[in-house]
């Protein structure tokens, strides 16, 4: 007994350990992977997806108003105790009928007492066990609500596409900004960490040069003092680049407890953009979002014509078919009977309900209209916006890329000076700072150009074709 407990605990640890193994495995990201994955797991595209598969599966309701209804009824009941209702009595006017006969026949002579008094008697005209079946099939000719419904429901449809599509146009932004923040975030670190490995590098040298005679302890101690600035600036980069992968682990729904990696580089493509005007015609033609509040627009104006069809007679067609049965004793005396028919239905007055439908309805299509108006303000304006802020980041990153070179520059003439014995340790620390610092600001330069461009892209309602595959799933 003790040997199979022993065992099972091993193959419990075993598969414990080798879960666990699994579990921590790094993941590497790339910008492609990342969309991928949040288009696959995000809860707001899901959502969208799912209004999708809804409003489809309300235009199929629509056309059912218009289709053929069948209706099949049965029930059975038994009386535990029958109903009565007062009527004459039967039996009193069968006899009085009966002897009047006869006295008029003279059959037999006529005696007044054997009419007996008439009076009302409290009898039952149902059997104890009834059943009943029928069939209805009813057909609309004429219902103005129900053809509305179904263009309603059409135009609905297509909203719940173009929302999905909105959805999806910014969570692939949002995305975007996450993973080159991440790797913004990480870029930082390995510049600031590399920082720190010349500091350190140039500690160890004048350690062995003051070790050797060749320079004074003050120089020693402001290496030091260098080496040990850095630090925790490094430490600051590494924590901001956990941070930073922490939110696109949200933006990309994916598991808070995995272990990630971001995997990529900025590079800067200088793209030239059509005139501002053709960029915010554009804007306003293919947006997303104005074309999502466009089909919102007719969806108003499609439920102020349904509310309008309640002014419109009904008209339907029915057949009907019935089979019952009743009984005392479960021999049952059956019988059927079938109708057919015209149905026709109009509301006259209904307290004005219908009126004040309509004229909701039209509010809300006003505001919608208003809504849309701002909008388009809106856009028009963050599109002018983020071409002046690409023409502006475009100026400056040549520039950086040459303060680059430069500082790269004078950071190596700073250490051969300094071994030269011309130079100080305050020259070194001055031209690391230099190049840390233009490292940085062209790296947060081409960040800014690329997630303005990615932002203008997403005004402009541009998808990249590799991420049109989730888009076409809602065309199954």
């Amino acid at each position: 007994m003790k040997l199979r407990l022993t065992g099972l605990l091993i193959t419990v640890l075993f598969f414990l350990i080798i879960s666990k193994n699994l579990y921590s495995q790094q993941v590497t990201f790339t910008i492609d992977t990342a969309i991928e994955t949040a288009l696959e797991n995000n809860r707001e595209v899901k959502i969208a997806f799912m209004n999708v598969q809804k409003a489809d599966a309300a235009v199929s309701e629509a056309f059912g108003y218009a289709l053929p209804s069948v209706d099949l009824t049965a029930n059975y009941y038994r009386f535990v105790r029958k109903p009565k209702m007062p009527f004459p009595d039967f039996e009193a006017l069968l006899t009085n009928a009966t002897y009047g006969i006869l006295f008029e026949e003279n059959v037999i002579p006529r005696d007044d007492n054997k009419f007996k008094p008439i009076s009302t008697l409290l009898q039952s005209f149902v059997q104890t066990n009834n059943y009943e079946a029928s069939v209805q099939v009813t057909q609309t000719l004429f219902s103005s609500a129900v053809f509305r419904g179904i263009g309603s429901s059409k135009i609905y449809y297509q909203l719940a596409k173009q929302d999905y599509c909105n959805t999806v146009s910014k969570t692939i932004l949002t995305t975007r900004q996450a993973f080159y923040g991440a790797l913004l975030s990480k870029q930082l670190y390995e510049i600031t960490k590399a920082s720190l490995d010349n500091a350190e590098k140039n500690l160890r040298n004048v350690k062995a040069l003051y070790e050797q005679g060749f320079v004074s302890e003050f120089d020693a101690l402001q290496a030091e003092v260098q080496a040990e600035n850095i630090r925790p600036a490094v430490l600051q980069m590494e924590n901001m680049y956990r941070d930073t992968k922490e939110k696109l682990k949200i933006v990309m729904g994916i598991d808070q407890a995995a272990d990630i990696e971001v995997s990529g580089e900025f590079k800067y493509e200088n793209e030239s953009l059509p005139d501002v005007d053709e960029l915010v015609e554009e804007a306003l033609k293919s947006n997303t979002g104005i074309k999502t509040l466009d089909l919102k627009m007719q969806v108003d104006d499609a439920f102020i014509d349904l509310y309008r069809a309640e002014y419109w007679p009904n008209l339907a067609a029915f057949g009907n078919f019935t089979y019952a049965g009743s009984a005392d004793n479960w021999k049952f005396q059956n019988y059927s009977s079938a109708t057919i028919g015209l149905g026709f239905s109009m509301n006259l007055f209904a307290g004005g309900k219908s009126k004040q439908r309509v004229e909701q309805a039209h509010i809300t299509a006003l505001q919608t209209e208003e809504q849309l108006k701002q909008l388009k303000d809106f856009i028009a304006s963050e599109v002018k916006g983020k071409v002046n802020e690409i023409a502006r980041v475009k100026s400056t990153i040549e520039a950086q890329q040459r303060n680059v070179t430069l500082a790269e520059k004078a950071y190596d003439i700073a250490l051969v000076r300094y071994k030269e014995g011309t130079g100080s340790q305050l020259e070194i620390q001055n031209a690391d700072m230099s190049l840390r610092q233009a490292r940085t600001n062209l790296l947060q330069s081409i960040y800014s150009y690329k997630v303005t461009m990615f932002e203008l892209d997403q005004l402009l309602g541009k998808i990249d074709p590799e991420h049109q595959d989730v888009l076409r799933r809602i065309e199954q």
